[in-house]
């Protein structure tokens, strides 16, 4: 296979680094053509808590110097690049990258040239209200021609409650499938959505393609995908 390049994860919260590092892991068999395969990877996370109390302040500035300090020890264990699979601290992406050690992957930018291959016209977008009320994904549809919503006032607060009272922790309840599925179908027949972004990395673990009622992009393996291509660029 030759050298690999080394993957850094710069985790945030706990589900969405773990199913990004598993997918790396169980899915790089098929682009290496070996069983079991899979690039180096590691991974660095401070703790939650660091990033929601700079999150839940607005404090985007001490975000990204969490970020850049992660991707510069990540850097010095020998990645090459750096993926950080949660989509809200990328609010503070433009801020880190040119001051990194080593090129970052945007999610956003993989999500949207996935939708525009896939040929979607306008896209949902789910997340935290932090994300759903950002810039961070419009930026990035904008130049693809891809147009998108995101859900009126009380669902985005249902949304967030969801995330942060349950996913965040692993937790999934039948219940709060059926809001978000309740969400998802009202933007598809009353917004004309054609997909949806699952804009969480979190919200992979409640939401898929056999109960969306539209088709899902799943940023977490979108964006585990795009790295395992790099690797052997």
């Amino acid at each position: 296979m030759g050298r690999l390049k080394h993957i850094g994860i710069v985790a945030v919260s706990s589900p969405g680094a773990a199913l990004c590092y598993q997918t790396i892991c169980t899915e790089s068999e098929k682009f290496l053509g070996e069983r079991y395969a899979h690039p180096e990877v590691s991974m660095h996370a401070f703790s939650f808590s660091s990033y929601m109390k700079r999150i839940e302040s607005g404090d985007w500035d001490g975000v990204a110097e969490l970020m850049l300090t992660s991707a510069k020890k990540l850097a010095k264990a020998g990645a090459h690049f750096v993926i950080c699979p949660d989509n809200t601290v990328h609010i503070s992406f433009d801020k880190v990258v040119d001051k990194s050690p080593v090129p970052w992957l945007h999610i956003a930018e993989e999500v949207a040239r996935e939708a525009k291959r896939c040929g979607f016209g306008k896209l949902a977008i789910l997340g935290t209200r932090f994300l759903m009320e950002s810039e961070v994904y419009p930026s990035k549809l904008r130049l693809y021609g891809i147009r998108w919503v995101v859900p009126e006032a009380k669902q985005r607060k249902v949304v967030n409650e969801i995330i942060f009272s349950e996913l965040v922790y692993g937790v999934i309840k039948p219940n709060s499938r059926e809001k978000l599925v309740s969400i998802v179908k009202d933007m598809a027949q009353m917004e004309g959505c054609d997909a949806v972004i699952l804009g969480c990395t979190e919200l992979p673990l409640i939401l898929d393609s056999e109960n969306s009622p539209i088709p899902v992009l799943d940023s977490t393996r979108i964006l585990a995908r795009a790295a395992i291509k790099k690797v052997v660029e």
